[in-house]
């Protein structure tokens, strides 16, 4: 058993966009001038918010997501994560009590998992007043949540401040924070939200989300909350013993950079040496037993994908041989015949895949599922259930949907809704589908030892 003893705050919204990425990015650069080392965090399965934390802090964030992983499994991971740092921020996902359903992965639930006290953001934009009912309902709703205080964005002038937290002091909630309108806090975003920190610079927003919140935010009382966290209790894992090393390739550029720190490092505990690489810059794939092709925006780079037709052979080279090719979304798509842009063209991918991924204006779908493997595959046996998420704009078509080697058969967590989904053959598995292999340890495990076996069969000539 461990006990972990370490401030830790849990960053709220009563909803999404009431600029909780802000706050945090701002809170973890100016903890970081402080001299503080910090350890970040995001709730919930965002890949692009924990680039800023990244950024900020100068260190990877991780997820904390309780679909993705079993609670017990979240909190090792935390007290893993955040052992010798001087304190933990956790950025909430949408709203305090918002998550699957149930409750589950919801700020609030993992908040109470984690013993951590919680600051709610609000948005001031629209009301005055209002604000300290939405807070009491919030502190209401769950009266196990240890709200600590309040941090109100968005303010207008120096009036609707005093209109804002005059009422709040009638709910004896501490006002850590009242931050106005400003427009250089503002970062682009696009089709699946932020524009990645890997496509953009973003040192300047950061830098002035560093300064309001030193000006506009009481950050020692914010460290006084998270210092009252009680300590944690986790139960040690037992080490996994380390069978034969294998070399895996990561594709990783600006069109595929949707990976979960921990999870990656699931693989390497399992004996895997990871390899980057990118299929925009690179000719050739590195020496290795495996291959992974994670999520991203490659349909911002379609173009570019379809004009290095080394890599692109290198790949088909590389299935062909039998090598374990595991890919997640953007690497779907990677991988298939064709991919259909938002501009209407069309571009010729890997050609693993007998379908075509075509854009799509709208989201197609987003949601926590339960995918459960229809045949054999590189991470499962049939029958086996993975959890994970879906988010994506493209559709996938395919000339047999009858005779198409699916993968998966899809169930929705809060609709029940069921459909086929992904595609696998003898050494290939992509889908829609986001894992965390912290979550997904069997998957892990399958899949090294697949690159194990063919790392034995390439040796053996």
């Amino acid at each position: 058993m461990t006990v972990l003893k370490i401030p830790r705050l849990v960053i709220a919204g009563t909803s999404s966009g009431v600029g909780k990425t802000t706050i945090v990015t701002g809170l973890l650069a100016e903890l970081r001038q402080r001299g503080w080392q910090v350890q970040s965090y995001k709730i919930g399965p965002d890949y692009i918010d924990p680039g800023f934390h990244r950024l900020a802090s100068g260190r990877p964030a991780h997820n904390l997501d309780s679909w993705l992983m079993p609670p017990e499994e979240l909190v090792a991971l935390f007290n893993r994560t955040a052992t010798g740092n001087d304190i933990a921020i956790i950025e909430g996902v949408m709203g305090l009590y918002d998550g699957g359903g149930n409750g589950i992965s919801s700020t609030a639930a993992i908040a109470k998992l984690l013993s951590a006290p919680v600051v709610l953001v609000v948005d001031a934009r629209a009301a005055g007043e209002s604000i300290a009912a939405t807070v009491l309902g919030f502190k209401m709703y769950d009266p196990e949540i240890n709200i600590a205080g309040v941090i109100v964005n968005r303010l207008g002038s120096a009036t609707h401040q005093s209109i804002v937290a005059d009422a709040l002091v009638k709910l004896a909630v501490p006002v850590l924070g009242c931050i106005r309108r400003n427009e250089a806090l503002m970062v682009p975003e696009r089709h699946l939200g932020l524009t990645p920190v890997t496509e953009t610079d973003t040192s300047v927003a950061i830098a002035a989300m560093a300064k309001e919140i030193a000006h506009s935010v009481a950050v020692d009382q914010l460290i006084a909350a998270a210092r009252g966290a009680i300590p944690l209790e986790t139960v040690d894992p037992e080490p996994a013993p380390v069978a034969t090393r294998v070399r895996i390739g990561v594709a990783y550029d600006q069109g595929f950079s949707f990976y979960y720190s921990e999870s990656l490092a699931g693989l390497e505990a399992l004996g895997a040496e990871l390899v980057p690489f990118s299929p925009l810059e690179d000719n050739r794939l590195p020496d290795v037993d495996g291959l992974i092709f994670g999520g991203g925006f490659p349909e911002m780079f379609l173009a570019d994908l379809e004009a290095n037709d080394a890599m692109r052979q290198e790949v088909s080279r590389a299935a062909q041989r039998g090598m374990p090719i595991y890919a997640e979304c953007g690497g779907l798509m990677y991988l298939a015949r064709q991919v259909v842009g938002f501009d209407g063209r069309t571009y010729r991918m890997a050609g693993l895949i007998p379908a075509v991924c075509r854009m799509q204006s709208k989201l197609q779908t987003v949601g926590y599922v339960t995918a459960t493997a229809l045949a054999d595959n590189i991470l499962c046996a049939a029958g086996e259930e993975l959890r994970g998420h879906e988010f994506h704009f493209s559709l996938m078509e395919m000339d047999d949907t009858e005779n198409f080697p699916w993968a998966f058969r899809f169930e929705k967590m809060r609709t029940g809704s069921v459909y086929p989904g992904g595609f696998a053959s003898n050494n290939i598995l992509a889908s829609y589908l986001h894992i965390h292999f912290a979550g997904s340890k069997t998957a892990a495990a399958r899949f090294v030892g697949k690159c194990r076996e063919f790392q034995a069969a390439e040796a053996e000539g």
